[in-house]
């Protein structure tokens, strides 16, 4: 970040990443950036789990978010708060998640979703198209919950 924001001159204080990933796994709510073709920005809100250290969601292929992806992989993920902040870098692809494994992880983890309507069971994206299943993998994030005192960045090996 640029000079003159206060950030801190030590690690002291700063987040772990455990308490970071407790607030993707408790989220709801979380928005979604991508890029189109020609360069112009688009943001949706998606639903999703945070399962084993990723991002997964579902989409239909003819949404604008999934063709901007097929494109261009990179996106962003950050959760709704603009004051207790964690932002996600990473890139998207489609997946596919075996019933008895992945697939039972994540309709577990789905569960957040059953006041809402939505439960997905466990094969739901075990077939050849996966479902329509899709995973962030994380290459970097950013959080910080007492803005400048503890804003961290933490980065991810490929």
């Amino acid at each position: 970040m640029p000079d003159g924001y206060g950030l801190p001159t030590s690690t002291e204080g700063m987040l772990a990443w455990a308490d970071v990933e407790a607030r993707l796994v408790a989220a709801t709510s979380y928005w979604l950036a991508t890029v189109r073709p020609d360069g112009r920005p688009h943001v949706v809100p998606r639903w999703g789990v945070w399962v084993d250290g990723q991002f997964w969601y579902d989409g239909a292929p003819t949404t604008v978010h999934v063709r901007n992806l097929e494109v261009n992989p990179a996106c962003s993920l950050h959760l709704e708060s603009g004051t207790e902040v964690v932002i996600v870098e990473g890139t998207s692809r489609a997946a596919r998640a075996p019933a008895r494994t992945l697939g039972a992880q994540i309709s577990a983890a789905f569960s957040k979703y059953h006041d809402q309507g939505y439960s997905p069971e466990a094969d739901a994206w075990a077939g050849d198209d996966g479902g329509g299943l899709r995973v962030l993998t994380p290459q970097r994030a950013m959080a910080w919950f007492s803005f400048p005192t503890d804003a961290t960045r933490f980065v991810f090996s490929d």
